[in-house]
């Protein structure tokens, strides 16, 4: 029974085993595809074969079964893999790695992804295809040597000192752009320059081999290459400079000693790459002064060169200031024999030199100075002699000798001599107030303002205030009616009498000679006197402001550690401080700054001069003082034009009227400078210019916009008779304008500073009156206008204004002379007569003058004749013929003897005019008969208006020898 069980479960398990061996008999693939489980490559950059380390090679145990044991193809895994696995041989399993494309090993050097092998499954179609396990595959891309060298700078330098060898001076560095470190590194560097003092290791440093002398060469410049360690040379060699230096000196460096600064651009750096070297030296502080020496330039320094007395406008200052000493014009010739600085481009001022003075004319100041004055001047004046040097005095003309008050100086002291009138208390008054002053003997210029407020003096020197020293009292003057004279550069004394007021004559007494004496030596501009009202102090720094000066803008990075300081006229400045940098930052930062529109040109020489503290005084550093000069260049000039009517005429009504006739109604005022421009280099091609060195620049004219001070207009010829005629000009608009006006029998004076417009239309309402215009026939003036105090004359624009006479007939002697009724006045907007514009259209309407009417009957009485002579002539030369029929042509005579010849008397003129009237009778006879009898009368009566005498004594003389001979003439 046993044994039939264990039968039994041995044939059970025989059966298991049969089914499963079945099974396992009928898969054909079995086994899965084997490969290395990593694999390294190398590939060629520009190139797509990978080598692979071992070789690509899939195994399958189902060899060598078609379809199971065959290798399909290969699967790369990962993102962006440029590359593809090739199956070379199907029943080996080989294969290859390709790259898709040309790889750049600069972009990535190694690449890294997993790769799978897989079999041909069971059948054609890959069903129940097998999979190897991943490999991992590294791939490395050799480089190539494709770039070259190539330096980080465009340009090395580098700056040493004299007579000294150094380890290295500076270094020059290339790179590459090869990913190997064989192509990527360089090698080598070299000087391609010869003959240089200079070498150079494989690191790029650059060292001198020998010491270099700044006198032999200040600058070297060397040409450098390098090397790749594939020995590729750099695509671009580079340029090293190497200055030499001086052995170190404490100094300014970068310090130009020529500044040109062109008019109208703002302002201009002085010392934009300055540096103070100190050569290491420990420094604690620095200060510099900078100095812009303008004294020599008009009143010490570039202000505008108005007249004074339009300054003090400009400022602010009312009306009442008087001018003592203008520049001299037809208006005010007081000065015209003083010496001056015979030049427009600054300031006119005037010269003293101690044996002139001027007479101020009578009524020009005030004689009594009992209320607030101020007196302002420009003075210079150097160290004098011990005697009184007077710049202004009021004094007795005759007898006393009395001084009233005047200014001068005495021993480097200014003093105000002011005598007070009678009065009804005879006490002590203050009559003498001094001041000492370096200013009056430094010989430089300065300002002086005196604004007096009895018992009260305040002087104002260059803005600033100072108190009298000393006042001395004295008696107010006795009664007396003597007139004053009032004198600058001197006092006036009669030495026929004395003074008993506590004046004396330096000199006994000669009788009755009037003399100079207490001259002032030394120059002097701008003398004023304001009456009725104080200076204030606005107003005087604003006189004394120069428009020239140093500026500085402060970077805010330094503003705290530098101090800055200015004087009042910001010609100088002090700098201070404890940082270089910061202190080097401020001094690149000074500038200067003109805001004059046409500033005095030349030189203004400038300064530097340093102090500096270290910590060790002894060895301290000493900066030399740094000198240079600013030159202001030469302006362009204005060229000033004034155009419009120059000739034209009016009806002798107008002239006569209440309003005058308008001398400038379309007087344009227009301002143009004139630069010159290089040459466009096309354009120069395109004409074609040769290397002419004349033909170089272009000139251009723009026009610019300014002001003027002065217009002036003259008449031409005789002067004004006032009693019938004169200039007159509305004087509201004239101090609408802010502008004053002064006339003469010789014209009209304009003044003030304004703008070309306004006295555009200033100008516009000048008109010239006439009340007696029988004997006028014409008026000729000239306008010229200046800018600056005559520093730029316009030109000389003349108008010719002619007076029309008109003819009533009724007035004429002779009754019977009446008006031809061929000549009918017409009205027109514009007629030309003779050259002359009748704007008005009343104005064109002119009745024809007696001398008109007599030639215009005379010539067609004339042509009458002639006409009737030759019908005459003609009809006897037929009766001739006619008798003589049969006679030959050499034989035939004239019937004269019924014929009288006359001469006619008129033929010259009529051979003068025959041209001008048939030119005339061309242009207008498309006009109709009545316009051209007109226009013909007119042109008539300009001639006689032009040349009325000469042409009269013709007429007279024409008349006696007009005699017609008509007793043979048949009618």
């Amino acid at each position: 029974m046993r044994f039939r069980g264990s039968a039994h479960f041995a044939s059970a398990v025989g059966v298991v085993l049969g089914l499963l061996c079945a099974v396992e008999a009928a898969k054909v693939n079995k086994h899965k595809p084997w490969i290395e489980t990593t694999y390294h490559g190398i590939v060629t950059e520009n190139d797509d074969k990978v080598l692979l380390d071992p070789p690509l090679i899939a195994l399958d145990k189902d060899a060598p079964l078609r379809y199971a044991g065959e290798i399909c193809g290969f699967r790369i895994h990962g993102q962006n893999v440029p590359f593809d696995a090739v199956v070379l041989d199907k029943s080996t399993g080989e294969g290859v790695i390709r790259a898709k494309d040309k790889l750049d090993c600069e972009l990535q050097k190694e690449h890294t992804f997993t790769i799978q092998a897989y079999d041909c499954g069971e059948g054609p179609d890959g069903a129940n295809m097998k999979k190897s396990h991943k490999a991992t595959v590294h791939i490395q891309v050799n480089d190539i040597n494709e770039y070259s060298p190539v330096f980080k700078e465009k340009s090395y330098k580098a700056t040493v000192i004299e007579g000294k060898k150094y380890d290295s001076l500076l270094k020059v560095e290339a790179v590459d752009a090869d990913c190997s470190f064989q192509f990527s590194q360089i090698c080598n560097y070299e000087i391609v320059t010869p003959d240089v003092p200079f070498t150079i290791d494989k690191d790029g440093f650059i060292k001198n081999t020998e010491k270099l002398s700044y006198g032999k060469e200040r600058m070297y410049k060397l040409t450098v290459t390098a090397y790749d360690c594939g020995k590729n040379r750099a695509s671009e060699d580079v340029v090293v400079k190497i200055s030499i230096k001086p052995t170190c000196k404490p100094s300014w460096q970068g310090f130009n000693k020529r500044i040109e600064y062109e008019p109208g651009t703002g302002s201009l750096a002085l010392f934009p790459s300055v540096h103070l070297e100190t050569c290491d030296e420990p420094i604690t502080s620095v200060r510099a002064d900078i100095e812009l020496e303008t004294n020599h330039i008009g009143k010490g320094c570039d202000r505008d060169t108005y007249s004074e007395k339009s300054l003090h406008k400009l400022c602010g200052a009312s009306s009442g200031t008087v001018e003592l000493l203008p520049a001299p014009s037809s208006s005010a010739n007081w000065t015209v024999g003083l010496p001056t600085d015979n030049g427009h481009d600054s300031d006119q001022v005037f010269e003293f030199n101690g044996t002139q003075a001027i007479k101020v004319p009578e009524g020009l100041v005030s004689t009594s100075l009992k209320e607030p004055f101020t007196l302002s001047v420009w003075m210079r004046h150097g160290p004098g002699a011990h005697e009184k040097e007077t710049i202004l005095c009021n004094s007795d003309k005759t007898e006393m000798n009395r001084h009233h008050y005047s200014l001068y100086v005495h021993n480097c002291r200014l003093i105000l001599l002011l005598r007070q009138d009678p009065s009804e208390a005879e006490n002590y008054k203050p009559a003498e107030f001094h001041w000492k002053l370096d200013q009056a003997c430094d010989k430089e210029w300065h300002h002086y303002v005196l604004n007096v407020e009895f018992p009260t003096v305040s002087l104002f020197v260059d803005g600033n205030t100072f108190e009298p020293f000393l006042v001395t009292e004295d008696y107010p003057l006795h009664s007396s009616k003597i007139e004053t004279q009032l004198t600058i550069g001197a006092c006036w004394q009669d030495n026929s009498g004395h003074d008993n007021d506590t004046e004396s004559v330096s000199e006994p007494t000669s009788g009755g000679n009037a003399r100079m004496a207490q001259f002032f030596r030394g120059n002097l501009a701008g003398l004023m006197i304001r009456s009725g009202k104080l200076e204030n102090k606005k107003v005087i720094d604003c006189l004394y402001t120069c428009k020239e000066g140093l500026d500085v803008q402060l970077p805010e990075e330094v503003a705290s550690a530098v101090k800055v300081e200015f004087n009042p006229n910001q010609s100088s400045m002090t700098v201070e401080g404890d940082d270089i940098d910061a202190f080097d930052k401020v001094m690149q930062h000074i500038s200067y700054l003109n805001s004059r529109q046409f500033p005095t040109p030349g030189i203004r020489h400038l300064r530097i001069s340093t102090s500096v503290k270290c910590f060790n005084e002894e060895s301290c550093v000493s900066v030399p003082d740094a000198e240079g000069y600013v030159m202001v260049l030469q302006p362009e000039e204005p060229k000033i034009s004034l155009s419009g009517i120059d000739h034209f005429a009016r009806s002798a009504a107008e002239f006569e009227s209440q309003e005058g006739v308008t001398l400038f109604p379309e007087l344009r005022i227009v301002s143009t400078i004139t630069r010159e421009v290089e040459a466009d280099a096309e354009s120069e091609a395109a004409e074609g210019a040769d290397d002419d060195p004349t033909v170089q620049e272009t000139v251009v004219s723009e026009e610019i916009m300014h002001n003027l001070d002065t217009c002036e207009v003259t008449v031409a010829g005789e002067e004004l008779d006032g009693e019938h005629e004169g200039l007159e000009l509305d004087t509201s608009q004239l101090q609408q304008h802010g502008l004053e006006m002064s006339s003469s029998n010789l014209g009209l004076v304009v003044t003030g500073v304004n703008t070309m417009a306004n006295y555009e239309q200033v100008l516009h309402l000048i008109r010239y009156k006439n009340w007696h215009t029988e004997a006028l026939f014409d008026r000729k003036f000239k306008l010229v206008c200046s800018e600056l105090n005559g520093r730029y004359i316009s030109n000389d624009y003349k108008v010719e204004v002619n007076v029309i006479h008109t003819a009533n007939p009724v007035e004429h002697a002779n009754n019977a002379m009446v008006q031809p009724n061929f000549i009918n006045p017409v009205h027109h907007a514009s007629v030309d007569l003779s050259g002359h514009n009748l704007v008005n259209a009343h104005q064109a309407s002119v009745v024809p003058s007696a001398a008109t009417v007599v030639i215009v009957v005379c010539v067609s009485f004339l042509v009458f004749m002639i006409i009737l002579g030759v019908f005459r002539i003609r009809a006897a030369h037929q009766r001739t013929m006619t008798d003589q029929e049969s006679g030959k042509e050499n034989e035939m005579d004239w019937d004269d003897s019924a014929l009288t010849i006359t001469v006619n008397p008129m033929e010259t003129y009529e051979d003068q005019h025959s041209s001008e009237e048939e030119e005339e009778e061309e242009e207008e006879s498309e006009d109709g008969e009545e316009e051209d009898d007109i226009t013909s009368a007119e042109s008539e009566s300009s001639e006689d208006e032009e040349g009325a005498e000469p042409e009269d004594q013709q007429a007279a003389s024409r008349q006696q020898q007009l005699e017609w001979d008509d007793s043979t003439l048949t009618y």
